[in-house]
């Protein structure tokens, strides 16, 4: 098994599927063969994650040997040899799926994954259509929905280990785990308590690399539909750029083919009242949290300022770092600007905020919010929909994107926000940008020995760019 990372100075020379390729030294068959576009199933392998090797579907052959090799977990030798799909090969990929999905609830109309699952896409490729294999007749589990934010599904766990990879590895929060070994192994929590109970802080970065519908957001779509439908509500939105982003993807569409002018009139026809841009909050939030960082510096409050766009971030320090809580941002974050400014508009009024991150939906309608938000007061919007929960309603309304007229966001007027008298062109601040809370773990512990010397440190819940935490919505950007 290579667990080696590419040499780029040393390639090596190999065929897969009769297609000469060279790679570097260290990289894997399964890597090797994507350069020469032969896709290799997997259930288990994410480009984020480490390699297990535990799904087995991308088995392959080497120099005509008949031994499987895992793709995901071989790295590549100078003239090898690969062949990818044979009559054999192929009987034991249909094989393991087959087995899966015996072990598989059969309820895919009704399973949020529907057609976006990696499961039923393998089983669709392979032509299975039944499982010769009895299937599973022990009693259903029961869902659990974690925070109002999650929701866990373990009948449809595949035991691909990504989650937990993710959880462990990647997010150091330790909230997931296995259990038992051969039959019985299974994904779990610590003593089976519930994520709730547990150390999760809501990241939502576990349902983002399910492969199926294990774990995944809890839907609000059908609550917001209730909110539109009551004549009484004045129903508000506002949609992040990462989030309008990703309805391309959700509609198989060439990106920026849904621009932000169409998404604005598909929702007025839906039944919101006003649309507005979330940039325009996030600009508040991040000079509201740099005023409040330059007056930290001027009158020597506590340095440096943490600053979390995520419920998620706050509540990662809330329960790992309880003792660094007078360096978080008494300021709001963005979501919880636009929440608090569309309270005056109308008696009534029902906040929707659409973002790309689960994890925004802690705290949303009226449900459990993180000690912070408790102290300060803080509002949230009444609901948060992912691109997947507003492509669906996109898809019940009936509304096509292709010929909408465009349409503007609303504007909204707010009290400017208060000032420290500070010229910022004055002012040098020593900033750190962090993605990933295993990544946040190194800069934390480094404050807590009081060796950081950065006056700013910006913490983004999620590793990688699909947050709505980017450039332009946290302090750092501000302070460009």
């Amino acid at each position: 098994m290579s667990h080696h990372k590419p040499n780029p100075k040393k390639s090596v020379n190999l065929t897969i599927d009769g297609l000469p390729v060279s790679v570097p030294e260290g990289t894997t068959i399964l890597e090797a063969a994507r350069r020469v576009n032969v896709d290799i199933p997997t259930l288990c392998d994410h480009p984020d994650l480490h390699r297990r090797a535990v799904c087995r579907l991308c088995v392959v052959e080497c120099d005509g040997r008949g031994k499987l090799l895992a793709a995901c977990a071989n790295g590549v030798s100078e003239g090898l040899n690969v062949v990818t799909n044979n009559a054999h090969i192929v009987s034991i990929r249909k094989t393991i799926i087959e087995l899966l999905l015996a072990d598989h609830p059969q309820d895919c109309l009704s399973c949020i994954r529907n057609t976006k699952c990696e499961l039923q896409s393998l089983a669709e490729r392979y032509g299975i259509r039944s499982s010769p294999f009895r299937h599973n007749a022990m009693q259903r589990q029961q869902n659990e929905t974690t925070g109002e934010t999650l929701v866990r599904d373990m009948d449809k766990c595949v035991k691909c280990g990504r989650c937990t990879d993710i959880c462990q590895e990647v997010q150091t929060i330790g909230a997931i785990n296995t259990s038992h070994r051969s039959i019985h192994y299974e994904i779990s929590t610590p003593y089976k308590q519930t994520l709730t109970d547990s150390s999760c802080i809501f990241c939502g970065q576990c349902a983002s690399v399910c492969p199926v519908g294990a774990i995944y957001g809890l839907d609000q779509a059908a609550e917001v539909w209730k909110a539109i439908n009551d004549g009484q509500k004045y129903v508000v939105a506002e949609i992040a750029p990462p989030a309008l982003a990703a309805l391309d993807d959700e509609f198989n569409l060439p990106p920026e083919t849904i621009t932000k002018e169409i998404v604005v009139t598909a929702l007025k026809r839906m039944g919101f009242s006003q649309v507005f841009d979330a940039r325009f909050f996030a600009e508040l939030s991040a000079r509201e949290h740099a005023n409040e960082l330059l007056s930290r510096i001027q009158y020597g409050g506590k340095l440096p300022l943490i600053s979390c766009c995520s419920p998620g971030g706050i509540r990662f320090i809330e329960t790992f770092y309880p003792d660094l809580m007078e360096h978080l941002s008494t300021g709001k974050n963005a979501q919880q600007l636009f929440a608090s400014s569309m309270k005056g508009i109308h008696p009534n009024v029902t906040s929707v905020s659409i973002m790309p991150c689960i994890a925004k939906k802690f705290g949303s309608s009226g449900k459990p919010e993180s000690k912070k938000q408790k102290t300060s007061g803080f509002i949230e919007p009444d609901f948060v929909l992912t691109p997947r929960e507003f492509a669906g309603m996109v898809r019940l309304a009936g509304i096509d994107f292709n010929g909408l007229p465009k349409t503007r966001f609303d504007t909204f007027t707010v009290t400017a926000v208060p000032a420290y008298n500070i010229n910022l062109d004055e002012v040098i601040v020593k900033k750190a940008v962090v993605k990933g809370l295993g990544n946040a773990r190194n800069i934390l512990d480094t404050i807590r020995r009081d060796k950081c010397d950065a006056e700013l440190v910006d913490i983004m819940c999620c590793p990688n760019d699909n947050c709505i935490g980017n450039e332009d919505c946290t302090i750092n950007g501000f302070l460009q």
